[in-house]
């Protein structure tokens, strides 16, 4: 399901907005005049064998040794970019929304972005960008919150 569909079957309220292509999420800030701590960037992680989608601000990095500890984890590493295409087909690699519900994966995100009143995320393509009220996000995505993202400047 693309994740338009996913929103207008749910009823919350989100703004669309294409721009030229970006390939981070730090860029897509950039070109929707946003500050990199309100852009949501999902990270797929395995976790013992099974996989994740962490959920982070555009200008923090993941702690994987954070998370390993927190999920009381024997191994955690970055999904590879083959891995990831096969998880989340219907959309460009580098530009899946940070819904891991819509690719049967939980969801876990960073407390630093939960501080925010909307997030901006890409909207499964490299020009599209949805903002959507945080409210309405962590209800959708009922993400388990950790912190595991130390910010990093550019």
């Amino acid at each position: 399901m693309q994740v338009m569909e996913y929103l207008d079957k749910s009823g919350v309220k989100y703004e669309l907005s294409e721009h030229k292509p970006t390939f981070t999420a730090q860029h897509m800030a950039a070109e929707e005049h946003e500050s990199g701590e309100f852009v949501a960037k999902p990270v797929i992680v395995k976790v013992d064998g099974d996989y994740m989608m962490c959920v982070l601000g555009a200008c923090f990095k993941i702690d994987l040794g954070a998370l390993k500890v927190q999920l009381g984890a024997e191994n955690v590493e970055l999904a590879r970019e083959e891995e990831i295409a096969g998880i989340c087909g219907g959309c460009d690699i580098g530009a899946e929304p940070p819904f891991g519900n819509l690719y049967n994966l939980p969801t876990i995100m960073d407390k630093a972005l939960e501080m925010h009143d909307h997030i901006v995320f890409q909207g499964g393509t490299h020009e599209s960008a949805i903002r959507i009220s945080m409210a309405d996000y962590t209800k959708l995505a009922k993400p388990r919150m950790m912190e595991f993202g130390y910010h990093t400047t550019y």
